[in-house]
Formats: C-alpha cells, structure tokens, sequence
C-alpha cells in the first residue's frame, strides 16, 4: 500500500507507546483515530472514538460504518480481544497489527534466549501457583500468546491481514511506568545501588521512536509475509553495563552492591529493588525483521541520553513504589558490608 494519507484507527493509543506512534503517523500525513475508554486525553489532532472493547455492543456503536485502512491494537491481552474486535458487524478496519510482548516466550516450555519467533511452537509452561508474583507474569505471557495463535489461526483460515509485533521493555519520553526513573532517583540520591546477581542479566530494550517508525513502515507497506516479529535493539549489553550508561547520562558515578535473590527476599525486598531484573525479561532475536524490513533499533549510546534527559527534565510527581523501601535497602547494604564496586 503506497501513496495518499492512510486512514489509521489506534486502539488505546493515548498511553506512552500510542502518542509516540501517532506523532510518527501524522508527520507522515496519515490521518489517526484513536478508541479507548476516555480516561486519558488523547494526543492531540485526533479523532476521538470513546468504547470500553470488553463491551461488544458499545465497541459495535463506536466501530459501526467505520473504515480504517490500518489498525493498531495496544489492548490486547487474551484470545476474546481479538475475537470480539474482529467480529464487530459493519467496520473495516484494513490491515490489523498487535502489539504483542516478548513474554509470550518466557511462558512457554524450553525457548532459551535469545528468542526467536519460531520457538512460540512449543507448548507453554505449567502455571505456577495462584496468588504468587509468578502467576500474575504468567497468565499475562500466557494470555498474549493465545491472543497471538487466534491470530494466527485467523490469518490462515480467513486472509485476516495481521501480524504481531512482539516488544522487549520499552524506553522513551513519556514512560509513565517508572522503572527507568526507579534507578535514576537512587543514582541521584548518592547511595549505592541493590544489583541482584551483580547486574549479570542480559538485557535489550527498544526505543519507542523505533517502533513508531516501524509503525509507519507497516501502514505503508504491503502485509508482513509472517504473522510475527521481534522488535529490539541492535546490541545486547548486561543490565550492569545499562546502568553505568544511565548514570554516565545523568552525570553521576554509579556505585553497586552485589546481593543475592535470597538475601534480598530475607530482608523483605523484592524485584522492585530493580525492575530489569529478574526472569520475567525477554531478550529478543531481531533476524526476521532485519531480513525481512531492514529493521535496525537504535543502539543504546543513541538513545539512552535521550531518554534521562527527558525523565530529569520532567521528574515524576511520585517514587516508583519500591523506593518507599530505600532505608531497608541501605540497611541491608550496611550488614552487606556495603562493599561497592
């Protein structure tokens, strides 16, 4: 598809990714709608559709006669988000993407990172015990990745043009999750900084303008021949190493105590200690949309600088909630021996 302003419906675009896409699209001169449960301001310049889509009459009344040439779907989460939506009677929404998660490998048996499209043909893991942290990651992993097999089955059985865009952790201006400004206020704060096994963990994020240009791409180009691909950035770096790029952005040297799993849970701490650690963070495979689009994310020296300035500059008007916890970090570093390296 090429040529001409494309009309494009954004379902839950007015959270951080969606204004970043819809920003991409109208300097591209598309035209963007925008349907969500009018709890947030949209982005501005944009046709305002207001329906909760767990509600099948009023995504009907919404969606009713309407045309889209491309659709973004932000809110998807189980099977019946894709079913309810693509079934609404009278509106064409052209070609469909959903914004899927690398979670949909860390819920399913043996994919070893990094992970490839492919390995979403194993069977998924056993669900852990209810009520636990576990759980509650699981049954989202769990959740998007049947949304993505209805999908799939859907493209196969019926031509449905759509595909899955599966994201690591997302970095940009306008985060509202708090995870980055998590360590930027402890690298602030001058003391050290909790390292569950000592930053060794793989990370590879993405810059949200990376997605938004994919987006655009998406919009303008014919359908994808796969139904999913990995989007992330180019490099691989321990979490160690991301945080002593942050701190290098904010100009201030870090300092890192090594702690153990087990340590940190004896003294009442948990992940939030540091939100990049932990299993439930998938580091991608980008080969089939290098292959296939040319896709190459920014490189975190690009980004990265970028993305604390933003958050220095607009400081957060709360902590991300584990920082409630800092004096009983300090005082596990203390009977650490708070020995920093």
């Amino acid at each position: 598809m090429t040529g001409g302003a494309l009309d494009v419906l954004l379902i839950g675009g007015s959270g951080f990714m969606g204004r970043h896409v819809t920003e991409a699209l109208q300097k591209a001169g598309h035209r963007v709608s925008v349907l969500s449960r009018g709890l947030r301001p949209p982005p501005a310049g944009v046709e305002t559709l207001v329906a909760d889509r767990n509600e099948p009459e009023a995504l009907a009344r919404a969606l009713n006669g309407r045309r889209f040439d491309f659709t973004v779907d932000f809110m998807v989460y189980d099977a019946v988000d894709i079913e309810r939506l693509l079934l609404v009677p009278y509106a064409a929404l052209g070609r469909y993407a959903m914004i899927s998660t690398g979670q949909v490998y860390l819920v399913t048996a043996g994919a070893e990172p990094p992970y490839r499209e492919e390995d979403t043909d194993a069977d998924v893991r056993p669900e852990p015990g209810p009520g636990t942290t576990d759980h509650g990651q699981w049954q989202y992993g769990a959740g998007k990745r049947r949304a993505e097999r209805t999908l799939s089955a859907l493209r196969a059985t019926h031509g449905v043009r759509a595909v899955a865009l599966r994201l690591p952790i997302m970095q940009g201006e306008g985060d509202g999750s708090l995870r980055l400004w998590a360590y930027l206020e402890r690298l602030l704060d001058g003391a050290p900084l909790l390292l569950p096994e000592d930053g060794a963990q793989l990370v590879r994020h993405l810059d949200v303008a990376d997605l938004a240009a994919m987006i655009v791409r998406l919009a303008e180009a014919e359908a994808p021949r796969a139904y999913a691909y990995n989007l992330t950035q180019a490099e691989v770096l321990t979490l160690r190493e991301m945080l002593e790029r942050v701190a290098a952005a904010a100009g201030v040297t870090p300092r890192f105590v090594n702690v153990g799993w087990d340590e940190l849970h004896a003294a009442g701490l948990d992940g939030s200690v540091s939100p990049f650690s932990g299993r439930w963070r998938s580091v991608l495979d980008p080969s089939r949309a290098a292959a296939e689009w040319g896709f190459i994310g920014t490189r975190t020296e690009e980004y990265l600088p970028r993305v604390v300035r933003w958050h220095l500059e607009n400081r957060p008007a709360q902590s991300h909630h584990g920082y409630a916890n800092r004096p009983r970090e300090l005082e596990l570093m203390a009977r650490l021996g708070a020995a920093t390296r």
